[in-house]
């Protein structure tokens, strides 16, 4: 019985494959919707995976045992309340508290800077208009996973003593000391003259752009003098391994208390670690992936209506046919098998060429954006095809049910 099952599967199979080979041009305007459906997933779900992976890479590039702190949630996606564009901002006082009062944090930076646009660098003649201009403490390197690319840091004696000093990313060194050593060069900042002390190797980008090579780091208390009305502060504290959720708790709470937030009150402050940004990226996104399956699914109810609406016209036109193979023993399960065969055929051929369509577009995107590691994830290719098959499975049926129960002398009748 089994055998005998297997067999007539195989032979309804090819029968609809032979239709497919017959009619290949009404067959490809049928399945196109479902086609673009799946290409849709593929397509939307390999972006999705390699943009995940940037930012992954970039976030753990900090640090994944880093507490990143400013007065605003640094995670934080869409418009500010009024409430925290009312915000103090942090101090240094206030980060130095972290480092005495937080038994789980090892270190703690501070980063001082103004708000408003990038300030300009230059080095004989060259001008960098983009630049991110920042005072911080020595400990602010390690917290951020600073590696030095040439020359060194600056220490805390530079910063006690406010000497004009400067650590430089890797673009200013690209874009302004172009086939010059950088090191113990003379680099003007926003009008103010820095050494070059060392460089900083690259960091990994995120959408192409990386404003963290763009960086020219100078003392703490450097800046503080040359700005003395600066107080945008930025504290990065580094916690010791396995102890990331006590200090988030301990820097909250030591925070609450020397910002004298009320019980009633939520925090003055925002305390964000590299998995916050990865979780935050992942709840917009899977909004627009949500959004795109629901796009996807209406190209493939579309293809699916299409499906159903051939289907109908291919009875028709095989009346006699069907009355044929009821006369020589046919049931009606196998009339219905060979439909339902025939336009589960039809969409997975059309979720198939999805597929590939959605590969395409994933590698047209790579080559296109080369630092965007784009790959068809396997749920995207399963879900892709078992949809595709499924919507000629629903839609196949009526036209499938509408051909087994035709009367068999009649369906030999028919012209």
């Amino acid at each position: 019985m089994a055998t005998n099952r297997r067999h007539d599967i195989r032979e309804n199979l090819l029968l609809a494959l032979d239709t497919l080979r017959t009619h290949k041009f009404r067959a490809f305007l049928t399945l196109l919707g479902v086609l673009i459906g799946t290409a849709t997933v593929i397509s939307v779900a390999s972006i999705f995976k390699g943009l995940d992976q940037q930012l992954v890479d970039v976030a753990e590039g900090f640090g994944t045992r880093s507490l990143f702190i400013y007065k605003f949630d640094p995670g934080k996606v869409g418009p500010l309340t009024r409430a925290e564009r009312l915000r103090k901002p942090l101090t240094y006082e206030q980060a130095m508290g972290l480092q005495e009062l937080c038994p789980s944090v090892e270190a703690v930076g501070v980063e001082l800077f103004n708000r408003g646009p990038a300030v300009t660098a230059k080095y004989k003649g060259q001008e960098m208009v983009d630049t991110n201009f920042v005072g911080a403490t020595a400990d602010d390197f390690q917290n951020i996973n600073a590696d030095v690319q040439d020359g060194r840091l600056y220490t805390n004696m530079d910063d006690l003593h406010r000497t004009n000093v400067a650590v430089i990313g890797a673009d200013v060194v690209e874009r302004l000391f172009v086939g010059e050593d950088p090191i113990g060069r003379e680099l003007q900042v926003d009008g103010h003259t820095f050494e070059v002390v060392g460089t900083l190797t690259k960091r990994k980008s995120f959408l192409g752009d990386n404003g963290n090579d763009r960086i020219v780091f100078i003392p703490y208390f450097t800046f503080k003098s040359l700005y003395p009305k600066a107080k945008e502060t930025f504290v990065t504290a580094l916690v010791f391994p396995g102890k990331i959720d006590q200090a988030k708790d301990e820097a909250t709470a030591v925070l609450r208390r020397l910002r004298n937030d009320k019980p009633s009150e939520p925090n003055s402050f925002g305390i964000a670690t590299a998995q916050t940004f990865i979780s935050n990226f992942r709840d917009i996104m899977g909004t627009v992936v949500l959004v795109a399956m629901v796009i996807s699914s209406i190209g493939l109810m579309v293809g699916g209506i299409g499906v159903m609406n051939i289907m109908l016209v291919s009875v028709t036109e095989r009346t006699r046919e069907i009355g044929v193979r009821k006369a020589i023993g046919a049931r009606r399960s196998d009339i219905t098998w060979q439909f339902l065969l025939e336009a589960m055929t039809l969409t997975g051929a059309g979720g198939l060429l999805g597929i590939l369509a959605g590969a395409m577009l994933s590698s047209l995107v790579r080559f296109v954006f080369p630092s965007l590691t784009t790959s068809v994830p396997l749920w995207a290719v399963v879900t892709g095809f078992v949809s595709s098959v499924s919507i000629g499975l629903f839609f196949g049926m009526w036209p499938a049910m509408k051909a087994a129960r035709l009367d068999p002398i009649v369906a030999l009748r028919h012209e």
